[in-house]
């Protein structure tokens, strides 16, 4: 089997709302050995291995569906024995997943392996030694024919278990899973931002930290009083709260005097340290004294060891949250339960077997292990593994209760003492921390300390939360909603405004649009763009940062509050969203751009990569109802409202869902132009003349004018005022500096510049109609060049579009030939003219883009326009301004437009006719489109 290619999705794609990773892989020979060739033993082995896989429900959504799958007619192939492998994998390492899919592609024994993952390298891990697995246990014969690479040491148990160790560091902690949860059940967005347990809770100004247990509203001097034991002690003592004696030593002499002048039992521990780590207890002479002092030195970044009065009593964990006492338990150091006939070494096995222990945070308890410090108190016994203990007897494996050591925990929350609660709280406010961990010894927590005794033994930072979300026994406690509910309060934003814009062209105008209102609400925006991006109008990452690594920026940055994305195919192909959700996402259109790459071939094909923008709008999606592509996707929408945008005041479909109470935003014909106008509810809301946008040209780049009729769209669904949504339109213009490549014009010289990056047919189609309506006294001059990964049909195209547009045009190829030849694509481009009719005169092929600029700059005439569609645009941009043009520059004296239109608004309604398999829906969002579809199943 041959992996031909793999994509780690971190967000949305085009197989899932959630991260998945995808293979595309080829069978090669396995495609000839389906999983009944391969044989009983193959399957049994399979399933010996995994017993669990019988969960699996698969196609059949039932237990025991997969293992019926592999034995049913001719069985299921490898690709698709792997995903469910994969799979369980992952849940085997406490990493809950269940999404897969396996799909055939064109090539036969080739497929798209697909199966969803929480933590990236366990995913991908999972996924190789699942891999491993199958190979091994395929017959000998298979082995064989494939070349497999066998390893004869291969142990599938210890892989897993070693496995299963590694996705332990790699995933969230029992803490900050659970704090995770807590996030999800109140729809607060989280991003992890390293690969331990520092998450940010909440987008941009709203959001929260944490690590581990420690948030961002953490003091950082009470977490220091807390680190430090003997701080701790002397604040706490200095309140009148109970504590043990307690003195400070630097040395094994200093210990055994201290020990003396407490008085035995002791217990000595480490001045800063966490987990009960060279923690001794019920120390009575002074050998053990010395021993424990070298094993506190051990653990401690200090040399500073603390010797305190030993506490007798039940030990207890007291979890204070916002000054409040959320869940109290008592802690049981890990033990075995004699029978009478069985070792201790076989009383440990027995206890592994339950369920709910695993290996270190994979499950609620942790397995019990014989390592030094449990042969260290089997020696002062006078036991060892061997002995057989009584029936009934306990004996205790550790002298501290942490789970992380295979203690337990019983929940008794709801017998704590008045007193008690008070004293817990007390000390954690006088310390200062938000979350704060009591650790309270007593003989019954019930009766308070000040009748019957007992003292607190330490208070903690980042208490572990393990014990109270999921005690041995007791009720459950929702520890970690107590937290959210402290850093969000009921009624708190934790998400800013997001806004998602996908398309094949006009993606960045449009963004930027929509940025320039938001600027006029007030908004600090942080966007995300082809050109880079932008954190209050400021560019803060330049490049093409259209994928989920710049959306996270956004996200990331603290200062803003309002997110504008701009989302092109290439991020969602490669990695899927940034982002889970938005609140409005758009779909400008769908046209022929980047065909024939990544096996995307068709514009159906391009239209479901573009469509998971729509798919994660929550309150509204906006689409063009002039592009088919883009009114198909209405139907696989989930959000609350549908917007049309279409420039045709006649659209029957939009016509029809205005009448049905649906938003729409349409451009009417009126005595002094076009007019942006927006349909609610039943209200006709005239919003602004086209001609009155600067970025429009007057009304007459029309490409402009549906990017400024659905940024209006946009703004509108966040409840922006009209007025605001007017003065960010009139604001902005299509300067080089505040929209590089996007319609720049240039009119200091005797003759017209206009700089675009238009790159691909719809767009050149765009440009040229412009050049159309345009008054030009002189000639129409155009430099062309298209990208060199684009197809021969693509180019040909863009040259067949401009060949009647245009008198003269300059052949250029970009500074990236992709792949092409020095002048290959220049010269289809001057061969498709020549077919189209062009004088061979008024051709030129100039291959650089800076040669040809220079020289279209030079051709020129008064009166002349010339349009450049430019690679480099800032070398281009400054060409443009520094070209000094020959005479004088004659002032040109402004001439009102001529193109009255002849009627206020079209009257007619244009029949919008149904393509087979399609009808029309109605519902109390509107009118959409929908297409029959087959559902498929795993």
């Amino acid at each position: 089997m041959k992996i031909l290619s793999r994509n780690v999705y971190v967000g949305p794609n085009i197989y899932a709302n959630f991260p998945v990773i995808r293979y595309q892989i080829d069978l090669g020979e396995l495609e000839n050995w389906p999983s009944v060739k391969l044989g009983e033993d193959f399957i049994n082995g399979l399933v010996n291995a995994i017993p669990s896989l019988h969960s699996h429900g698969c196609s059949y959504q039932e237990e025991g569906g997969f293992i019926r799958r592999l034995r049913d007619d001719e069985g299921t192939w490898m690709g698709h024995i792997w995903e469910h492998v994969a799979l369980e994998l992952q849940n085997l390492a406490g990493s809950p997943v269940g999404f897969g899919r396996t799909r055939s592609l064109d090539k036969p024994g080739c497929y798209n392996v697909v199966y969803q993952y929480k933590q990236q390298d366990v995913g991908l891990e999972a996924g190789a030694l699942g891999m491993r697995l199958l190979t091994h246990l395929l017959p000998e014969e298979v082995q064989s024919a494939i070349n497999a690479d066998i390893d004869d040491d291969f142990d599938f148990s210890q892989e897993l278990q070693d496995f299963v160790r590694m996705a332990q560091k790699k995933e969230f902690g029992p803490s900050t899973g659970s704090l995770v949860k807590a996030a999800e059940e109140r729809d607060i967005p989280w991003l992890r931002l390293n690969n331990y347990s520092l998450v940010q809770f909440g987008h941009g100004k709203y959001q929260k930290r944490i690590q581990a247990t420690i948030t961002s509203e953490t003091k950082h001097i009470a977490v220091e009083i807390s680190c430090d034991k003997e701080d701790t002690h002397n604040l706490l003592n200095d309140l009148g709260l109970p504590v043990p004696k307690q003195l400070m030593i630097y040395s094994e002499r200093q210990a055994v005097r201290a020990a003396n002048r407490i008085g035995f039992p002791v217990v000595i521990k480490p001045l800063n340290a966490n987990h009960g780590r060279g923690v001794s207890i019920n120390l009575t002479n002074d050998e053990e004294v010395v021993t424990a002092f070298n094993e506190a030195q051990k653990f401690g970044t200090s040399r500073a060891v603390l010797v305190e009065s030993y506490l007798t009593g039940f030990d207890h964990r007291m979890l204070v949250v916002n000054d409040e006492l959320v869940a109290v338990a008592k802690r049981v150091p890990g033990h075995v339960v004699g029978n009478g006939s069985s070792t201790i070494e076989e009383l440990v096995d027995i206890v592994n077997q339950d369920p709910r222990r695993g290996i270190g945070h994979e499950k609620v308890l942790t397995r019990l292990e014989l390592d030094n410090q449990a042969e260290r108190l089997l020696a002062e016994a006078g036991y060892d593994k061997t002995t057989v203990l009584e029936e009934g007897q306990e004996f205790y494996l550790r002298s501290t209760a942490n789970l992380s050591t295979g203690g337990t925990a019983i929940d008794v929350t709801d017998s704590v003492h008045p007193d008690n609660r008070d004293m817990a709280v007390r000390a954690i406010k006088a310390i200062g921390l938000d979350i704060g961990g009591v650790d309270f010894l007593t003989d019954d927590i019930s009766k308070s300390y000040k009748e019957i005794g007992g003292g607190i033994c330490e208070c903690n930072a980042a208490p572990g939360f393990r014990m109270h979300v999921a005690p041995s026994e007791g009720t459950p406690r929702d520890v970690s909603g107590k937290v959210m509910d402290m850093l969000f309060p009921p009624g708190a934003n934790s998400s800013i405004p997001i806004a998602a814009i996908t398309g094949t062209n006009g993606k960045t105008t449009t963004s930027r649009m929509l940025a320039s209102i938001m600027k006029s609400v007030g908004y600090t925006t942080g966007m995300t763009s082809t050109d880079g991006v932008y954190i209050d109008g400021h560019l803060t990452v330049k490049g093409d940062m259209t994928g989920p690594t710049s959306a996270q920026i956004v996200l990331r940055d603290p200062s803003v509050d309002f997110a504008i994305m701009e989302t092109a195919r290439g991020g969602i192909l490669k990695r899927g969203l940034g982002y889970t959700e938005c609140d409005v996402g758009a779909c400008l259109n769908i046209s022929a751009d980047h065909l024939g790459q990544r096996g995307i071939n068709t514009l159906e094909q391009l239209a479901q990569i573009k469509r998971v923008v729509v798919e994660v709008a929550k309150d509204c999606v906006v689409l063009n109802a002039d592009d088919r592509h883009c009114l198909e996707m209405a139907d696989y929408c989930s959000a609350k409202r549908i917007c049309y945008v279409t420039t045709d005041s006649g659209h029957g479909l939009v016509r029809e869902h205005i009448r049905s109470g649906g938003l729409a935003v349409v451009l009417e014909k009126g005595i002094n132009g076009d007019m942006i106008t927006i349909y609610d509810k039943g209200s006709h809301i005239p919003l602004l003349w086209t001609h009155l946008i600067p970025a429009t040209i007057e009304g007459k780049a029309m490409h402009n004018v549906q990017n400024a009729m659905f940024a209006t769209a946009m703004a509108y669904c966040f409840n922006t005022s009209l007025e605001d949504i007017r003065q960010g339109l009139r604001i902005f213009n299509t300067s080089f500096y505040q929209a590089p490549g996007r319609l720049n014009i240039y009119d200091e010289h005797p003759f017209k510049v206009i700089l675009d990056y238009a790159h691909n047919p719809a767009a050149i189609q765009t440009i040229t109609d412009l050049a159309m309506r345009l008054d030009v006294t002189g000639k129409r001059r155009l430099v062309i060049a298209m990208p060199g990964d684009r197809r021969d049909e693509d180019v040909i195209e863009a040259a067949t579009i401009t060949a009647k547009g245009f008198d003269t045009v300059i052949c250029k190829a970009d500074d990236d030939r992709r792949g092409r030849g020095f002048d290959e694509v220049p010269q289809l481009l001057r061969k498709t003219y020549l077919e189209q009719g062009m004088a061979d005169e008024d051709i030129q092929v100039i291959p650089s883009e800076k040669d040809a600029v220079d020289k279209a700059l030079e051709d020129c005439q008064k009166g002349d326009l010339l349009i450049i569609l430019g690679d480099n645009i800032t070398r281009c941009w400054k060409q443009i301004v520094h070209f000094q043009a020959d005479g004088d520059e004659v002032a040109k004296e402004a001439q009102p437009s001529q193109d009255y239109p002849e009627k206020l608004y079209a009257p007619v309604e244009h029949k919008f006719e149904l393509d087979a398999g399609q009808t029309l829906v109605q519902d109390e969002r509107g009118v959409r489109l929908v297409v029959e579809r087959d559902e498929d199943s795993d």
